[in-house]
């Protein structure tokens, strides 16, 4: 490219030669939809639905504004606020075709922690009528073991005593409800986007029990007036990298501080259940149906559960990412092995799919050479997903006297990833996870009680005194600490 051009507004006619941009007018947006939690997935998922949405059919009043909670997010927030809400999109396919777009349905951008006001007013606003999330399954301050609402959470107990200032989610939540209910406003949909099955139920269970805690009339208008419609969202997005932002400068004379790769398979399932309106989305691909628990059950146990059952024992292994996984035949036919012994038996009927074909399109995604997703993005915070990923399917199994072998592998492995913190060949590990230095603690107990790691009854519930699981997880947690080759012992039971 002869000059290269930032990715802003002023630039989107130049830039459109070049690249896919948005056609419609972005001035006329309006930000109907507030999303807290503006990470890879959120722009590649539900924005590029709602571009999709604005660029075919025009639908100005659902623009997105995107509000950052914590400090953490500063750094999307000052990218955003500088490319107008403007960022691209790089689809990779399997056959190594990559197709780039800017995405322009990001309207405008707030910080939590520099205005919490101005976030307040912006929820309460007449015109949001959704305010969705993707707060990650740890968002949700519940204890994974119980399921209940963790009020021993200091930032929690800080928006107890001052609602007016909130740190969390919840606050933020009951402060903009409060305003709308005080003014006669219709509620907002509170609609989640995580990888939690029922979504919208644990959404709806958590506002609950905060806001009955401050304010019990607030509370029961809540209960009345928002709906928490539960969703099943899905696709592979990894963590962008730096080749991703030179090859836009390179091949397209584009600089983008924040692109987002994805793989070009999407899919949006969401019960039809909203407060106050929503984006005819079923237009660019969504499917509303009355019951989502199904897929998300489908999904939860297959896809979720399968990229962690790569990634952990991928990372002792030593693969550096998820794709390099299933160039080994071991893993492919371990995994395989896993979905169909033991997380397919758990499922519930979901209409209109055929499983196995749906698991063959998911070794295929996973097996993408150009998505190239690490196994340490898939192995952060192992401890708010595999709760609901792996252990209800390890209960359900053991409950019906069917195998639970597989799984029990990845917990002793685990269990060694946690104490060790590198993989069979000493090479350290990128530990990323808010337990980090409870497991870490636990597993180095393992040489003097073989059950201390899953004894942390947070995390494991019971497990721990379950005669056949506590038997079969210390015969593997001891031979995976002998030469750490869970290579080895995945080929025995295959």
């Amino acid at each position: 490219m002869k000059n290269t051009l930032t990715l802003e507004q002023k630039n989107v006619a130049e830039l459109a030669g070049r690249i896919p941009c948005p056609s419609y007018d972005r001035n006329n947006l309006v930000s109907g939809m507030v999303h807290i939690g503006v990470g890879g997935f959120h722009r590649s998922h539900q924005a590029f639905y709602t571009n999709a949405l604005q660029e075919k059919y025009g639908a100005p009043e659902w623009g997105i504004c995107g509000i950052g909670l914590r400090e953490g997010d500063r750094k999307i927030y000052d990218v955003l606020t500088k490319q107008n809400g403007l960022y691209t999109l790089i689809v990779k396919h399997p056959d190594g075709k990559v197709a780039p777009k800017v995405i322009g349905s990001i309207c405008d951008f707030l910080l939590g922690v520099d205005d919490a006001k101005k976030v307040i007013d912006r929820m309460a606003d007449p015109a949001t009528r959704i305010v969705s999330l993707t707060i990650t399954e740890g968002g949700y301050n519940f204890n994974p073991s119980t399921g209940e609402f963790d009020f021993e959470n200091r930032d929690i107990q800080h928006d107890l005593q001052h609602p007016d200032a909130p740190k969390t989610v919840y606050g933020f939540l009951t402060a903009s409800l409060k305003k709308r209910r005080d003014k006669n406003l219709p509620a907002f949909t509170l609609m989640s986007c995580d990888n939690i099955q029922h979504n919208g139920d644990m959404a709806r269970k958590m506002l609950l029990a905060f806001a009955k805690r401050q304010d019990t009339a607030l509370a029961d208008w809540i209960e009345r007036e928002v709906c928490f419609p539960n969703s099943m969202v899905d696709r592979i997005t990894p963590v962008t990298t730096a080749a991703d932002i030179a090859y836009l400068e390179e091949n397209y004379g584009i600089k983008d501080e924040w692109p987002v790769t994805c793989e070009p398979f999407i899919q949006w399932v969401v019960e039809d259940n909203f407060s106050n309106g929503r984006p005819e989305f079923e237009k660019v691909g969504v499917q509303f149906v009355p019951d989502v628990k199904p897929y998300e059950k489908m999904k939860l146990r297959l896809l979720n559960a399968g990229h962690s059952v790569l990634g952990i024992l991928g990372a002792l292994h030593g693969h550096p990412t998820i794709n390099a996984c299933m160039e080994d035949p071991t893993f492919v036919t371990y995994l395989r092995t896993f979905m169909d012994r033991e997380a397919t038996p758990t499922l519930d009927e979901v209409k209109g799919i055929d499983l196995n074909a749906y698991k063959d399109s998911l070794q295929e995604r996973f097996a993408n050479p150009n998505i190239k997703d690490s196994v340490s993005r898939i192995c952060s915070e192992s401890s708010a997903k595999l709760p609901k990923f792996l252990f209800e399917t390890l209960q359900e199994n053991l409950s019906a006297e069917r195998s639970i072998e597989f799984i029990t592998l990845i917990i002793a492995a685990w269990c060694y990833y946690s104490d060790k913190q590198a993989d069979k060949n000493g090479q350290p590990l990128e530990i990323i996870d808010a337990m980090q230095e409870e497991l870490h603690q636990a597993a180095k107990q393992t040489a003097t009680d073989p059950l201390a790691f899953i004894k942390q009854e947070s995390l494991f519930g019971n497990l721990a005194k379950n005669e056949r699981f506590a038997k079969s997880y210390v015969n593997m947690v001891g031979k995976i600490y002998k030469d750490a080759d869970v290579k080895k012992y995945m080929e025995t039971m295959i």
